[in-house]
């Protein structure tokens, strides 16, 4: 059963959370009312997924990811969030959390975001996500394993950063999912990423994907 943490300085929203993952068959093992608590929890806890307010008081949302994720890189976290082009959003995803989900999500949809993250994957809506890495992303120094990328890989990793899933990508370029899949996994290993949502940052900031190029 996927562990799962609620931190939200909103009361009703961690009781609303929680009732509807419980309900789902989902454990919900703490809640937290800010950043600091949320960090806290999590160490003792070590849930499987943290629901995680962007905006919170002391330790913001942002700050709280990255010392969950720097204690426990297995853990996931969904960014939860009233804007969806947020700054705080965007540098989130930087920084390893596995999507983000706006705060009237639909009790299915929050369901089934959790279940996904917790398998690894990361909760991308290509559209939205694209909107705000194209919003925020500034050109950086290409991240150390870029240069190690074949041209393959570098074609694959622009294609994802684009927005593309796994069977789009073997589509588009006539090759099995299988491939695509091995393409995607040696990627990951030689950037250090976590996943799809850490790939489309890297993608625009290294300039592999240009903001308003189609795919």
């Amino acid at each position: 059963m996927t562990r799962t943490l609620i931190a939200d300085d909103q009361t009703l929203v961690r009781g609303g959370f929680r009732m509807i993952l419980t309900r789902a068959g989902i454990e919900v093992v703490g809640e937290a009312a800010d950043g600091l608590e949320a960090v806290t929890a999590a160490r003792r806890l070590r849930p499987d997924v943290v629901l995680m307010d962007i905006r919170m008081p002391g330790i913001d949302g942002l700050e709280a990811t990255r010392r969950v994720l720097a204690d426990d890189p297995a853990c996931r976290v969904l960014i939860l969030t009233t804007f969806d082009l947020d700054q705080y959003v965007y540098s989130a995803l930087a920084a390893g959390a596995s999507g983000f989900l706006l705060k009237d999500v639909t009790p299915e949809h929050l369901v089934a975001s959790v279940r996904l993250v917790a398998t690894g994957d990361a909760l991308l809506a290509p559209s939205i996500t694209r909107r705000l890495v194209e919003r925020f992303a500034r050109p950086k120094p290409a991240p150390q394993g870029l240069d190690d990328l074949t041209p393959r890989e570098k074609e694959v990793l622009r294609l994802v950063g684009s927005g593309l899933s796994n069977s789009e990508l073997a589509a588009h370029l006539q090759l099995s999912e299988a491939t695509v899949k091995t393409h995607v996994a040696r990627i990951f290993a030689k950037l250090g990423l976590r996943d799809r949502a850490q790939a489309v940052v890297v993608a625009y900031e290294s300039g592999l994907v240009v903001p308003g190029t189609p795919e």
